[in-house]
């Protein structure tokens, strides 16, 4: 063999082993991803685990406020039926809504707000909401580095080619300015 074909072949391996290394990092930034989703996914779990004793403690309190009830497991029935990234954000979103309007509704009946019950179940959602917060932003910055990483030369060559798309970033989107919003409650 001459030295050319050593050459070529060994610019061949070392172009083999470049590439293997952009794949392999561009895996782990998926993984990466992945992971903070689940973790999204546990703190959303808990919260919907905590929402029907929620509900059952202001019905006693709040029967003929059915509107506000009925809006909150709709709302929670559909986050936990959602099945992709989008469609969990938005319902989500949707009942992080329902749930402010339930809490400002709590402020229209001091027995509620005075139920111990009822305080160690928002006390635990309020904990929750924080760990969401957290994971949302954990996820949120995982996804970037992700798209960063499958957009920067040299893998935007090949990053589509071997399956790598862009992700989602979980964000309240358009419903945020109703989120911001303080809830109304009409009697």
């Amino acid at each position: 063999m001459s030295t050319t074909t050593w050459i070529v072949i060994g610019v061949i391996v070392v172009v083999v082993l470049w590439i293997v290394m952009v794949y392999n990092g561009l895996v782990g930034l998926r993984q990466r991803v992945s992971q903070a989703f689940a973790d999204i996914d546990v703190q959303l779990k808990q919260r919907s685990d905590l929402i029907p004793n929620l509900i059952e403690t202001v019905k006693g309190y709040a029967a003929h406020e059915r509107g506000t009830l009925d809006a909150v497991v709709k709302a929670r029935n559909a986050a936990i039926a959602a099945p992709g990234i989008e469609q969990k954000v938005a319902a989500e979103n949707m009942l992080s809504g329902a749930l402010r309007q339930l809490f400002a509704l709590s402020e229209s009946y001091p027995d509620l707000k005075a139920n111990q019950n009822f305080q160690q179940l928002q006390s635990e959602l309020s904990d929750i909401e924080n760990k969401l917060a957290a994971a949302r932003r954990f996820f949120n910055n995982a996804v970037q580095e992700y798209n960063t990483g499958i957009q920067q030369l040299p893998a935007a060559l090949f990053a589509a080619t071997f399956g790598f798309h862009q992700q989602t970033f979980f964000d309240l989107g358009e419903t945020r300015a109703q989120l911001d919003k303080a809830p109304s409650v009409k009697f």
